[in-house]
């Protein structure tokens, strides 16, 4: 989220918003739409990924066939990144004050 939040809150992205991403579910300050492709990005990061017909469904109809393939497409090189991420437990590179790296704790074997 480091490097998505400095370039997003210089595009004048929702900083509440970015705050709220990891309790996105409990938060009144996402759209449906906002929801729904929220809880396609969690879907596509488990292992296996599952998704729902009808969350699929729903965005097809509220986005459309071009940028769902954008916004999949997004998710995935996302997740990529942040899995590889994870095997150097990078840390936040503070690209800018304020911004948020919202980081999973990691398991110690």
């Amino acid at each position: 989220m480091d490097i998505n939040s400095a370039v997003g809150g210089k595009l004048g992205f929702d900083q509440a918003k970015i705050a709220a991403i990891s309790s996105w579910r409990g938060s009144e300050l996402f759209t449906q739409t906002e929801r729904d492709a929220l809880a396609l990005a969690d879907a596509m990061a488990d292992a296996p990924a599952t998704i729902d017909d009808d969350l699929f469904n729903r965005l097809l109809i509220a986005l459309g066939t071009e940028q769902l393939v954008e916004l999949t497409n997004a998710i995935a090189w996302e997740n990529f990144r942040a899995r590889g991420n994870r095997v150097f437990n990078a840390q936040s590179e503070n690209y800018y004050e304020g911004a948020l790296c919202m980081l999973p704790a990691r398991e110690v074997a």
